[in-house]
């Protein structure tokens, strides 16, 4: 039997074996002046052989995502985001484009549920991801995890106005590559989303040329394109009949905060936007809503009016009592 000895590898042997198995540290002694032209010339001479397309993938295929420096510098700012940015009182979280278990280890103990979302190609989580999450959530013993095979540009188990948060977090980029739509993402998480409840995103600046702040913020309705393009008579009916247009609606966010996140080589923008009460509704609803508002103001006021006048009259009776009570005193 041979018995190995173990010791310490410094840089200098690291370097060395990396030497012996690169061409390019080869010694130059090895070769006349004429065989290293001769070389040379052969080397330049061979076709360029392309490099096989993205397109044609392998399931054991490598793929890069993030450099190394706005990888890290992104999951640090994303874990400050999720921990310091979600509500005590909030519930429900759902995650957009889960591929591991870290959003258990982002989101507060406070969240009871973690709803998962895929951005693979066929919308399904992945068997990693399942045993990162429940590997993390046997060792933190936090949420319970919701296991859902649903893209993330269609959230189709999960209802509507049923979560209190989500969270995008370097997702936006792998649904492009992935071949689906980040923007139908960002309208299927106004859809689930409850009024008040927060998106809380880590994306990309720029995606297909368009910025994702400024889709988020810009966003007037979580309704499909299509839907919006049927709507379109409808809408040019009651402009004009002189009735709100789409001008005048309301966004579906309101922007709490957003800042670039520095210190990385692909640009990225973090961001904290509430879902508005108003958000979805006709001009008929919003006008109904702001008629219901008003007439419970008025009510309120009343009631406290009316308050205010017993409590005067109780005031000036005890008064009166012991006017009477002095002036019997006297006599």
């Amino acid at each position: 039997m041979v018995a190995f000895r173990t010791t310490a590898v410094g840089p200098c042997v690291l370097l060395a074996l990396l030497a012996s198995q690169c061409a390019a540290f080869a010694p130059i002694g090895t070769s006349s002046f004429a065989d290293r032209r001769a070389n040379f010339g052969a080397r330049r001479n061979t076709p360029v052989v392309a490099p096989p397309s993205s397109s044609s993938s392998s399931p054991t295929k490598l793929r890069m995502g993030l450099d190394l420096v706005t990888y890290l510098r992104t999951e640090w700012v994303s874990a400050a985001l999720c921990t310091n940015q979600t509500p005590r009182e909030a519930d429900v979280c759902l995650q957009l484009g889960t591929e591991d278990g870290r959003a258990v280890t982002f989101i507060p103990k406070t969240i009871r549920e973690l709803i998962t979302s895929s951005a693979e190609p066929d919308g399904k989580l992945s068997v990693g991801a399942r045993r990162q999450l429940k590997q993390q959530q046997e060792r933190r013993k936090a949420a319970t995890i919701r296991y859902f095979d649903q893209p993330c540009d269609d959230l189709n188990e999960t209802d509507d106005e049923s979560v209190d948060i989500v969270i995008s977090l370097q997702a936006a980029q792998r649904m492009v590559e992935n071949g689906q739509d980040w923007k139908k993402s960002v309208r299927e998480a106004a859809r689930v989303l409850k009024p008040g409840g927060r998106l809380l995103f880590v994306e990309q600046s720029q995606l297909d040329g368009e910025s994702y702040l400024e889709y988020v913020g810009n966003l007037l309705s979580f309704k499909d394109e299509d839907e919006s393009e049927a709507g379109s008579s409808e809408a040019a009916q009651e402009e004009s009949d002189g009735s709100e247009t789409e001008e005048d609606a309301n966004p579906v966010f309101e922007c709490i905060g957003y800042d670039d996140v520095d210190l990385v080589i692909v640009p990225h923008v973090a961001g904290v936007f509430i879902k508005t009460e108003e958000a979805g509704m006709t001009p008929a609803e919003r006008k109904a809503k702001a008629a219901a508002d008003a007439k419970a103001r008025t009510a309120e006021l009343s009631i406290s009016a009316f308050e205010r006048g017993i409590k005067k009259r109780k005031k000036k009776k005890k008064k009166k009592g012991k006017t009477e009570e002095g002036a019997e005193a006297t006599a």
